[in-house]
């Protein structure tokens, strides 16, 4: 699909680029001046209403300057539906007939929403709506619209036909935008860079690129239409395209494995088709390309149907599991090569931070700044939305492949943190003289001094330095300790054990600032227990982050981290980047909001920070479901917090002072966070989380069937099997407990009754 926002440059002509994500979009309606232009339009002052932001919904690439900043074809059409009263009305009867003509369409328009290909539906600054539905790419511009006029009995506005053609947008609220569905957002593309821009030429490029006959919405070699017939909300076009991708090298069939490649497609898909031949005809493609491939293509779809049926295949799953994780990665606003964009305007410490890196360095940059950042605030919590209280704790891990430029990060952080590693520097001069002083194995004769206190840590300790280092920084102000490794296998020499199931135990210990240390009786031991604060930074490559974590992705171990990441796209040059200079005036810039984190303490509060982390846990409950995602569910609870943290750091760090750059900071830092942990991460706590599901279903019938009454209608047991998490219709478990003699149906009244050899065998529970 496709939404662009129109601009205009320097000559006054209009260019265009995409919007990306759902809070974006809604920023460009929601502003006070589009809100103040949209009332004075609906006052009558129609003369503003080219004042109003512009956005298209139907563009495809061109030369002509017109569409310059469109550099993907859409997917999607726009459709503008304006009324006009019937003449010799009088004006009372005028404005009933146009309240009923208006009231109307929500309804209609929502009631085909699934068969209408629905993605966006707005009222207009006028008297009428606009609305955006999926492209049938077999179709012209003008066909697509007169389909859709067709489909829902509302004729379209003919002078709004033209590809190029903008809408003026009104505002962000519910009355006024209707509906709206991210996968608007997808910048995808599937229509020719060459498509041209009238209707008949459009149509004749079309037919070239599907090889389907002008007018026809159902092609004879089902080629395409998996775009517009879907499963659970998923086209088959992006099934059927995953499944190469997992089974095939991402080739489609070609001469030589047409028919075995089919046929196993076949077989894969025949379960979610319904067994049905039409349905399958309509989504399996041909391969063969050829009329006369036709024949051949439909008996190896009819082969595969009269083989016995035997549910749904394991292939089928893992293409259906990977496609709901690829949804997880959608709903942070990206797209599976680009994460969501930086706000244009940053916070003025994270500009500062950022500046002397290129663009694609600047998101790792932004992110990793923030363990360093935390550990000079000392003695300081802040209380989150639900009064639990916090601290400053970021457990930064950068991701991203070999010689990429995962060391961009550091130079920043080491300006960060000087001023802690100098007063580390006569700490660590005193440990060392009274160490010589008192060696170990020999009665002590001075105590060790009480404020010694070491921040900065190398990565090879023991458990007894690891926690003497803990107990110095709590007793001395409740300081934290910091560490950065280039590599996360690292972290591993934190402590004596140097295991990874070590490093994952002290990760959730520090972001919940749980008690740690140790207990000793000798008198040279160390003993001492405190919360433990560690803040770290720690880089890695994606083959390495999925081994060190393999074990701790559904254990509450990666939520607990700020993942970032480094993506140069196609675009970018290849040439090795160079970095800005880090001198005295970067040093002498950055004081000031390093001093106002050291001069910090006690209890932290700001409302408008906690008022958008209450927002935003609300805006990712409603993308969990309207995504499916349940793993993008669990780890955005946390993902909010490590937001949220953020923007209080940086209201500390701008002198108490909370500003829009900040919110817009903090809502994309979050979601920059979720998409680097679904795009890691993602595929497996997805399955992970779907084999508890199917672990729970295993431990055998009566789980399900006590909890039902003595006798039960069909609609009783759909219910509980989805209150229990339980997805698709239960047949096969009906046919089971029937079988195995549990149940038993009764065809007078149509319900089902337990048996006396289910409650002999498992005890009536009811």
């Amino acid at each position: 699909m496709s939404v662009h926002v129109i601009t205009y440059n320097q000559d006054g002509a209009k260019v265009m680029r995409p919007v990306l994500s759902r809070d974006e979009y809604l920023r460009l309606r929601g502003s006070e001046k589009q809100k103040a232009i949209l009332k004075a339009v609906r006052e009558g002052d129609t003369k503003l209403k080219h004042r109003l932001v512009q956005m298209n919904y139907s563009c495809v690439p061109g030369e002509d300057g017109a569409l310059k900043g469109c550099k993907t074809a859409s997917r999607s059409v726009g459709m503008d539906i304006d009324f006009v009263a019937p003449e010799g009305l009088s004006a009372e009867a005028q404005q009933k007939w146009m309240e009923e003509q208006m009231g109307r369409v929500p309804e209609l328009v929502m009631a085909k929403r699934e068969a209408l290909g629905l993605l966006m539906l707005e009222r207009s600054a006028s008297k009428g709506y606009h609305l955006v539905f999926r492209r049938h790419e077999d179709l012209s511009q003008e066909e697509n619209l007169r389909w859709a006029s067709d489909l829902l009995g509302v004729k379209f506005d003919e002078g709004a036909k033209d590809i190029t053609r903008v809408f003026f947008t009104t505002t962000a609220d519910e009355n006024e935008l209707l509906y709206l569905d991210d996968e608007v957002f997808d910048q995808t593309e599937t229509l020719s860079p060459s498509f041209p821009h009238n209707g008949e030429g459009d149509h004749a490029v079309s037919s070239l690129l599907t090889n389907k006959p002008k007018g026809s919405l159902l092609p004879i070699t089902g080629e395409g239409q998996g775009e517009r017939v879907s499963y659970n909300g998923i086209p088959f076009s992006e099934i059927i395209a995953k499944y190469w991708e997992l089974f095939n090298d991402g080739k489609t069939p070609v001469e030589g494995d047409r028919n075995v490649k089919t046929y196993e497609l076949a077989m894969t898909l025949r379960s979610i088709c319904d067994y049905s031949l039409e349905k399958m005809l309509a989504v399996i493609p041909n391969y063969w390309h050829k009329t006369e491939g036709a024949d051949e293509w439909r008996k190896t779809i009819e082969n595969a149907l009269k083989e016995p049926r035997k549910g749904m295949p394991y292939r089928l799953k893992q293409v259906l599991q990977a496609l709901k994780s690829v949804a997880g990665v959608k709903a942070c606003g990206g797209t599976l090569t680009s994460p969501p964009p930086m706000p244009k305007r940053l916070p003025p410490l994270i500009k500062l931070l950022t500046r002397n890196v290129p663009s694609f360095y600047k998101p790792a940059v932004a992110s990793a700044v923030f363990p360093a950042l935390g550990t000079h605030l000392h003695g300081v919590k802040f209380r989150y939305w639900d009064n639990v209280e916090h601290e400053a704790t970021f457990m930064n891990v950068l991701i991203g492949r070999q010689s990429i430029g995962k060391g961009s990060i550091k130079k920043p952080i080491e300006f960060i943190m000087e001023d802690i590693r100098q007063r580390d520097i006569p700490n660590r001069q005193r440990e060392a003289e009274w160490k010589q002083k008192n060696p170990s194995a020999r009665q002590k004769k001075d105590p060790r001094p009480t404020d010694i206190c070491i921040q900065m840590l190398i990565d090879n300790l023991t458990d007894a330095v690891f926690n003497q280092r803990i107990v110095d920084a709590n007793n001395n102000g409740e300081r934290y300790i910091y560490t950065i490794v280039d590599e996360i296998e690292a972290l591993k020499k934190v402590t004596s054990r140097g295991t990874v199931d070590e490093v994952g135990l002290l990760i959730r210990k520090a972001f919940d600032n749980s008690l740690a240390g140790q207990e000793r009786v000798g008198a040279d031991s160390v003993s001492g227990i405190a919360p433990l604060r560690w803040n770290f930074n720690a880089s890695t490559t994606p083959p390495n982050a999925r081994k060190f974590f393999s074990k701790m992705v559904n254990d509450g171990t990666v939520s607990r981290l700020d993942i970032s990441t480094i993506i140069r796209s196609d675009d970018d040059d290849d040439t090795a980047p160079v970095l800005g200079i880090y001198d005295h005036t970067f040093a002498t810039e950055l004081k000031p909001y390093i001093d106002r984190l050291d001069a910090a303490s006690g209890l932290i509060e700001c409302a408008a920070a906690k008022k958008l982390a209450l927002d935003m846990r609300q805006e990712n409950q409603d993308r969990a479901k309207l995504y499916d995602s349940e793993a993008y569910k669990i780890l955005s609870y946390r993902a909010n917090v490590i937001a949220w943290l953020k923007g209080m750091v940086l209201y500390v760090a701008h002198g108490y002072k909370w500003d829009k750059t900040i919110a817009d900071f903090v809502r994309w830092t979050e979601q920059y966070n979720l998409w680097c942990k679904m795009l890691y991460f993602g595929h497996q706590l997805e399955r992970e989380l779907r084999e508890e599901v199917e672990i729970q279903r295993q431990s055998g019938p009566q789980n399900l069937l006590d909890l039902l009454p003595n006798e039960f209608t069909r609609e009783q047991y759909r219910l509980m099997r989805h209150s229990q998490g339980r997805t698709g219709d239960g047949d096969s478990t009906l046919r089971t407990w029937a079988s195995r003699g549990y149940i038993a149906h009764d065809e007078a009244t149509g319900n089902y009754c337990k048996t006396e050899k289910y409650k002999r065998k498992f005890g009536d529970q009811v």
